[in-house]
């Protein structure tokens, strides 16, 4: 006689396939141009390319490297701290490689987050962190971010601390909205955090896309904050190698114990070989980073310059490779939800984008926006554009 089984008890029970992954897979069934998910079209760096090339070349770059990432590419990550942020990071107690910055999102959450503990986020918040939150037992607090410029309101933020607040969320340049944290409000913030006794979690992985003369502020420059914060970068994103998988964590030698103990029974490393190549490219200094926020300010540019004449309202983005746009002025579109409208985009018109209310925990009524990835050739955003003339406009409107 066997006993009868147990039934499944979801951990997210509301929780389902990723928006990232619905939307590319229905852009790809539709033959749309996807410009939803966050991923570059085109290649990385010839100079990283070639330095990986080496590396799978030379042998003994095969096996498993040391849990925390290999000390030349650590070495590296605190000299770029130094030279960018003026900040002196330990390369042994205080730098973690890992297998992207999810995972690294993720790590820091659960080494800091006990059950009962309040987490806050902001929305549109990056759908990461709320299921982080609640799988360590935690309690997400959404605070919207402030319209139309979608800042942090900081008397909502401090009404918000509670005695069980256990971390604050931050992402600045942001995903999905493209607006910067200015230095003001991130003293405020470290302000807060020490008064109250939080600690912050700074997701920075678009800190080199930053336009229009503007500077990426990084929690390491505060030295109130860098006892009490986790800030995480990506390589993928910087090097236009997001199937790479590489990024890392900055934190104090205290929250790098605590993140290193449960990274090693998440990932436990990261690809080898990849770590090499990044590690040598960084050491050549070949300008990449510093050239990133005019390559992609002029991929904006053509994006908004592409898209005009469409009906869609945006406010050019001031840091990432997103762009947000406005729906409610184009007729065919307007009363649709921007699920549905986002639906509608990859089936009927041919181009699929990230509906903004899937970053909310109770999106804003009537809200009408959609989330365009410009990270593209310049065909790409080209023929994206042409497809969305000849459907909206038809044939007569395509330039």
């Amino acid at each position: 006689m066997t006993s009868a089984q147990q039934p499944l008890v979801s951990k997210l029970p509301d929780v389902g396939t990723t928006i990232f992954t619905v939307m590319s897979k229905l852009a790809s069934d539709h033959g749309a141009i996807n410009l939803s998910q966050g991923f570059p079209d085109f290649e990385p760096p010839s100079g990283l390319l070639a330095a990986l090339q080496r590396r799978l070349s030379m042998g003994g770059h095969h096996q498993y490297p040391p849990m925390h990432g290999i000390a030349e590419l650590r070495q590296q990550i605190a000299e770029k701290a130094r030279r960018h942020y003026q900040a002196v990071v330990d390369p042994d107690l205080e730098v973690t490689v890992t297998s992207g910055a999810t995972e690294a999102l993720y790590v820091a959450i659960q080494a800091v987050v006990q059950a009962g503990d309040e987490v806050i986020v902001f929305d549109p918040a990056y759908d990461a962190y709320d299921p982080a939150v609640r799988l360590a037992g935690g309690i997400p607090i959404h605070l919207p971010l402030a319209a139309p410029g979608f800042t942090i309101d900081l008397s909502a933020l401090k009404a918000a601390i509670t005695s069980k607040t256990r971390l604050l969320v931050i992402n600045s340049p942001h995903n999905p909205c493209g607006s910067l944290i200015d230095d003001a409000t991130l003293t405020a913030i470290a302000q807060l955090a020490e008064e109250f006794g939080f600690y912050v979690l700074s997701d920075e992985v678009y800190e080199h896309m930053v336009f229009d003369e503007a500077r990426h502020i990084s929690a390491l420059e505060h030295a109130s904050l860098r006892d009490r914060c986790f800030v995480v970068s990506s390589f993928g994103k910087t090097y236009h190698a997001t199937g790479w998988k590489v990024a890392y964590c900055i934190a104090p030698p205290a929250l790098t114990r605590e993140f290193r103990k449960v990274h090693q029974f998440v990932t436990f490393t990261t690809h080898t070989p990849s770590q090499w190549a990044i590690a040598d490219f960084m050491a050549s200094d070949e300008g990449h980073t510093a050239a990133l926020p005019a390559f992609y300010e002029d991929k904006r540019d053509g994006f908004l310059a592409r898209f005009d004449g469409l009906g869609f309202k945006m406010v050019p983005s001031a840091g990432t490779y997103f762009q947000l746009a406005d729906y409610s002025a184009v007729a065919p579109l307007a009363n649709l939800n921007d699920t549905d409208c986002a639906i509608a985009l990859t089936k009927t018109y041919g181009v699929a984008a990230i509906p903004v209310s899937v970053f909310y925990e109770t999106p804003p009524h009537g809200q009408r926006l959609l989330r365009f990835c410009f990270a593209k050739s310049d065909g790409t955003l080209t023929d994206a554009a042409d497809r969305l003339q000849r459907g909206l406009l038809g044939p007569k409107a395509l330039r």
